[in-house]
């Protein structure tokens, strides 16, 4: 903290988001009334610029629909109708509630459910995990993004961060591969350009022609989950022309050999019949990505959103090792900078605390869970769901059915929150949650490898509470009184991380405070080479073409489960990747198509934070009413004009916004972003109504990516957005 003038001073502060580049900002405070928030212009990664998202977040704490009071459920479920209670009266009916649920059907009746609406190592997506361990109640499974990339990664590297993401700037070749950089990953942005700059080329592959894609060199559009067949096809050109590294590959891997035979069944003909991508170009792209000393390969959550999501990222991990980028500085492959970090996870966590025998359910199959539809009868079925830290509603799949089971009268529901989101307004009891500049807590980052230091700048508004007090004070209710529901927030931020560790020499607890961030000690950006010797934290040291850990099965990797070392039950995991096709698309399931043509996709928002500020009016002008872009050849099929309003629809739901007319997608794709609120669109319904509840082959990730659909005119009148959704289009 520093004083600005005798009436201003200026508090460290951290960008709370589900967001790789975890912004270092700065809290301005006049009197008790936070003034405005900027960021960090010293931050070597995020160099004081703040997303779109956060240009008003000072403004954010003080909007006015903020839930500020405890409130109890007056009207029907989902109405909207509340009235305000005290936080006593919130707590006696939860502590009642919950008592008769556990005396009647046993603790594993109540469901926790959360995810990174904060990100915070106090406060964000585990925040809960100690209290609901020690109450008994069903382990939360949660695997929203990533868990089926960093499953395949771990398998193949083991929990390295890999490349830095300021190695970039030294890169003399970069493939941004199912990443939109400039929208949810802008300040990794500047690295790629300086490498640009200095000559190196950048390739953008994805289905849809991104922001990046308009920045960069060259753009590839592989048809939405062929990417690993495209690989293949890369990785064939390679063998066939010599173009791989022999040494780094003996020295540093296991099992090449036994992965050639896989290799060998591709040709860059058959890889671009799947694809979609021209032969030629797969041979150009695999010549000069194996020719080049110092390749990244920058991939995205959008590589693992398809049934064999898992696998394509363990064939993404080999390129730089076939190859031997990793000699060199700027080449190797980034994924998820998180295995660096030394976190204590069972000390956040507390998986000690869980009952032998407790069952798992994943958060992504929540309306089935909700309904008692999962493959095996629930005994004892979910009679209470607690929510925090996520909006399942908007942002999980099988949208119907969840509200269709947060309709239960019989289901106690609670949801600490900052707004009456879409799954609030099903809640019986909803409780207030604090906002960033109202409490402290240390970030760690997914895009990055800085610690960044959150201050409390300001008390909290109203009656809101922070996370982890909550939590606290519901550990009190219930009888609980461990040392881990008693600490300060200084004392958790001690007891999670492990100062010891290598990365943190030289990093302390009030160096952060003083500074505000710091980076890990893993050496220089621009010259740093982690595994040019060809070592890798595996079972066997090496890379791993062939994976031990398979023989454990399908393993859910930290912090996505809290017995991180248990291994899911189900199929046998191959110890060799292979290709794995679409669940739903023209090629692989011909019957379906004939109903749904249309593949969607459906990434993140340039203007929301997954569902965050899209209930505000000014951030939806900016993002635009919900849009569907869609081909030419597809919308003239359908007598479709450009903005006007469409259905979107499959077996599984219906939802409308307006047509944008692009060869910016795929002939046979559209594309509609997440996060809109089901309560403030003209249909009642979001993308994620037409969006199935299928896990891809690894790490139960999601399969946003693969569903069919079918898209109608509508009779309805287009919004006042739609003009505005093109123009922002073009605009990079």
């Amino acid at each position: 903290m520093r004083k600005e003038s005798s009436e201003r001073k200026v508090v460290h502060g951290a960008c709370p988001h589900d967001c790789p580049d975890t912004c270092a900002m700065e809290f301005h405070v006049e009197g008790d009334r936070l003034v405005e928030v900027t960021g960090r212009k010293d931050h070597p990664f995020t160099r004081g610029g703040l997303c779109v998202k956060l240009k008003d977040f000072a403004d954010h704490h003080y909007n006015p629909d903020r839930v500020l009071s405890p409130l109890r459920r007056t009207g029907p479920k989902g109405s909207g109708a509340f009235k305000r209670i005290t936080w006593d009266e919130a707590f006696h009916e939860i502590k009642t509630r919950w008592t008769a649920i556990i005396d009647l059907y046993g603790p594993q009746a109540i469901l926790p459910y959360s995810y990174l609406g904060h990100e915070g190592l106090i406060n964000g997506m585990t925040a809960g995990d100690a209290f609901f361990n020690k109450l008994g109640a069903t382990v939360s499974e949660k695997t929203f993004c990533g868990s089926g990339s960093s499953t395949g990664y771990l398998m193949t590297m083991g929990p390295t961060g890999g490349m830095d993401p300021e190695s970039f700037a030294a890169s003399k070749y970069i493939i941004i591969w199912a990443c939109n950089t400039m929208s949810t990953n802008l300040h990794h942005w500047p690295f790629v350009a300086e490498a640009q700059e200095k000559g190196a080329k950048v390739v953008v592959i994805d289905p849809q022609r991104i922001r990046a894609a308009k920045k960069a060199d060259w753009h590839l559009q592989p048809r939405p989950g062929t990417d690993g067949a495209l690989i293949l096809g890369m990785m064939r050109v390679m063998l066939d022309e010599d173009l791989i590294d022999h040494d780094y590959i003996a020295k540093g891997s296991v099992g090449f050999e036994e992965m050639k035979p896989r290799i060998m069944e591709w040709t860059a003909e058959k890889a671009s019949a799947i694809s979609g991508v021209a032969a030629e170009d797969i041979r150009k792209l695999a010549r000069e990505y194996a020719g080049a000393k110092g390749a990244a390969i920058r991939i995205g959550v959008g590589l693992e959103r398809n049934a064999g999501g898992g696998d394509t990222v363990r064939l993404a991990c080999m390129l730089p090792v076939m190859t031997g980028q990793w000699r060199y500085p700027g080449g190797g492959i980034l994924q998820f900078p998180v295995w660096d970090f030394a976190v204590k996870w069972d000390n956040v966590c507390r998986p000690d605390f869980i009952p032998k025998g407790t069952r798992v359910i994943n958060q992504l199959k929540l309306g089935a869970a909700l309904d008692n539809e999962l493959e095996e009868v629930l005994d004892p079925p979910i009679m209470s769901l607690f929510v925090y830290n996520a909006n399942p509603v908007s942002q999980a799949p099988e949208q119907n059915k969840i509200v269709r089971g947060l309709k239960r009268e019989d289901l106690f529901t609670v949801v600490s929150e900052l707004f009456i989101t879409d799954t609030a307004s099903y809640a019986d009891i909803i409780l207030p949650a604090s906002m960033a500049a109202e409490m402290a807590d240390l970030m760690w980052s997914w895009g990055h490898h800085y610690l960044t230091m959150n201050l409390k700048a300001i008390e909290p508004r109203g009656g809101s509470l922070p996370n982890y007090v909550l939590f606290q004070k519901l550990a009190e209710l219930m009888g609980f009184n461990d040392r881990q529901f008693t600490m300060t927030a200084e004392e958790m931020i001690k007891d999670f991380i492990d100062w010891d560790s290598p990365v943190m020499k030289g990093i302390t607890y009030d160096l952060l405070i003083d500074k505000g961030y710091a980076h890990l000690t893993i050496g220089d950006p621009m010259t740093r080479t982690p595994h040019a010797d060809g070592k890798f934290p595996t079972p066997s040291g090496k890379f791993e073409f062939k994976a031990a850990a398979a023989a454990g099965g399908n393993f859910i990797a930290p912090p996505f489960r809290q017995g991180y070392n248990e291994m899911q039950p189900g199929e046998p995991v191959d110890p060799l990747p292979h290709y794995i096709g679409p669940n739903e698309s023209p090629t692989t399931n011909a019957k379906l198509a004939k109903r749904y043509p249309l593949n969607i996709i459906s990434p993140k928002s340039h203007g929301f934070l997954n569902s965050c500020y899209a209930n505000e009016p000014h951030k939806i002008r900016g993002q635009g009413e919900q849009f569907i872009l869609i081909h030419p050849a597809d919308a003239e099929a359908r007598n479709i004009t450009d903005g006007a309003p469409v259905r979107v629809f499959n077996e599984r739901g219906a939802f409308e916004g307006d047509a944008v007319i692009t060869e910016d997608v795929l002939q046979g794709c559209i594309v509609s972003t997440l996060g809109y609120w089901s309560s403030l669109s003209r249909s009642g319904n979001t993308v994620n109504c037409v969006s199935s509840d299928k896990f891809c082959n690894l790490g139960h990730s999601p399969t946003y990516s693969d569903n069919l659909v079918e898209v109608t005119l509508t009779n309805r009148g287009p919004s006042k957005t739609s003009g505005a959704v093109k123009a922002e289009l073009e605009r990079v």
